[in-house]
């Protein structure tokens, strides 16, 4: 396991936000993440539930954090939120800063298996196995009260590791999700590159297809979404495709979708709302 090297520390809302840095075997190169500890935690004198929030398309480990106004909320329930990097970065990967929809900041949660992606570009594996282990091991969490949330691609990742990891989660939420990515330009675009022309392949990857088949215990999901969104208006994110899927396995899932009228796709849309998912996750993660 490597070993994390703090960047920054920084005094907020009874706790603190950490920067950290470390060597990555997912990903082949240092990768970047920040979280925020409860006093208690951080005197050890309690093990906190733990938050993952997943970033968009262009986003790195700092724009939540900084911009959700979630620090607050997740004082006053003493949860830890770790927000980690949306790819590898500078990874020597020959175009990988060439197109903001592929490559730096445009990680979509996978592994990549083709080439020249595959060395680096393993996000799946880093955010699900590897930095999960790194925080279990150094901060005092309670690994088995776990929660993950995002924002469009990084809604569609939260969705994904939620429904390809049945019993390890205790909720799943989404800000304004790529839903369908198989069938929509944001995700065919970057499944093609990264995994293949097989489209077979693919289908690990979407949450609309992975939810019609899921089988594990009770999942709550919850979904927001603005009406004002362009990328929703342009058939991008696609939210009434898994809404259709969930009706297909009532039996596994407890979906909640929400359409919010006049927001967009940014983060003044996230912040309006960030309360009720965390509130939503801190209802669960006390079961």
């Amino acid at each position: 396991m490597s070993e994390l090297e703090l960047v920054s520390k920084n005094r907020c809302y009874s706790g603190e936000v950490r920067k950290y840095t470390h060597a990555s075997a997912a990903t082949k190169c240092r990768m970047t993440f920040n979280i925020y500890l409860p006093d208690v935690a951080i005197s050890g004198s309690e093990r906190v539930p733990v938050l993952y929030f997943l970033s968009g398309l262009t986003c790195n480990e700092d724009n939540m954090i900084t911009k959700g106004g979630a620090l607050p909320y997740m004082s006053q329930h003493r949860i830890a939120l770790v927000t980690p990097d949306t790819s590898p970065r500078n990874a020597g990967v020959e175009g990988e800063d060439d197109d903001w929809e592929l490559g730096t900041g445009a990680g979509f949660y996978v592994d990549a298996t083709e080439d020249p992606w595959r060395t680096n570009y393993n996000m799946y594996s880093y955010v699900q196995l590897e930095l999960q282990q790194l925080i279990n091991a150094n901060f005092s969490v309670d690994c088995s009260r776990t929660s993950i949330f995002g924002h469009s691609m990084g809604g569609h990742g939260a969705l994904v590791l939620a429904l390809r990891n049945p019993g390890h989660y205790k909720s799943v939420s989404a800000f304004a999700p790529i839903c369908h990515p198989t069938t929509s330009n944001w995700g065919r675009k970057q499944f093609a590159a990264y995994l293949g022309s097989n489209e077979s392949d693919w289908v690990e990857y979407d949450a609309t297809e992975l939810l019609k088949v899921y089988d594990g215990p009770e999942l709550p999901i919850l979904v927001d979404q603005g009406d004002a969104d362009q990328f929703y208006s342009s058939k991008q994110l696609q939210p009434s495709h898994l809404v259709i899927s969930a009706e297909c396995n009532k039996r596994s899932v407890k979906l909640e979708t929400r359409m919010q009228p006049g927001y967009d796709h940014s983060y003044w849309f996230i912040q309006s709302f960030m309360e009720d998912h965390i509130e939503f996750h801190a209802k669960n993660l006390r079961k």
